[in-house]
């Protein structure tokens, strides 16, 4: 079987999408960035395999479900679609304006490699909001025209994982590198809620008006 992936320009939206997305720090990061705080990078480095590992089967269980969807109507898959727009959306103005995220760095038990790598994997694979996500995220940039669309999403959630291991070990490095700065300067987070608000909303926009165009 051939391997179907969406065309160059949807893969460039899609990579620079994530890279933005990724970059700015969220729940997985400040996690990430906790554990590198409170053990040293190698904690940080080993909770991020299991945080991804998670992210794996949450995009394996996204690309089969949505595939399903798409096999039984067209239509549903395009209110999937849609429903995933105004959903981004909904994030940014949630996160904008809800009440502020604890940021609570560095302040977490010692463990072994083995439970730091249990605890990356359940804390992101139980976390639904992490399903939602790639529930409303992955299709904005998959073409069903092209065919195969489990396999375009399985394509394009790797390219996430892949590009937030690389994202998500360099807080680590950095934190690992910094701990006693940042444990006495986590102001650098306070805008963190308004960028990745504003990141979602016009995420949310722009799929809406290009699933417009497309038609």
């Amino acid at each position: 079987m051939d391997i179907v992936t969406p065309g160059a320009t949807n893969l460039g939206l899609f990579a620079s999408a994530a890279l933005a997305l990724l970059l700015i720090p969220g729940p997985a990061v400040l996690y990430v960035v906790g554990r590198s705080l409170a053990q040293g990078r190698g904690a940080g480095l080993v909770s991020i395999i299991g945080i991804h590992t998670a992210t794996l089967v949450h995009i394996a269980a996204a690309a089969l479900g949505l595939s399903a969807v798409l096999a039984a109507s067209a239509l549903a898959f395009g209110i999937v679609k849609y429903a995933g727009a105004a959903y981004l959306i909904w994030l940014g103005l949630r996160k904008i304006f809800g009440p502020a995220e604890p940021m609570a760095l560095g302040d977490m038990p010692s463990h072994g490699h083995k439970r730091l790598l249990r605890d990356g994997f359940i804390v992101n694979l139980l976390n639904p909001k992490t399903a939602l996500f790639f529930l409303a995220f992955l299709p904005q940039f998959v073409e069903p025209e092209r065919g195969h669309v489990a396999m375009q999403m399985a394509i394009l959630g790797f390219i996430f994982a892949l590009l937030g291991l690389i994202t998500d070990s360099c807080y680590a490095l950095a934190a690992g590198s910094a701990r006693h700065w940042l444990k006495n300067n986590a102001t650098f987070l306070k805008s963190e809620r308004y960028v990745t608000g504003a990141l979602f909303i016009g995420l949310g926009v722009t799929a809406a008006f290009a699933g417009n165009q497309k038609k």
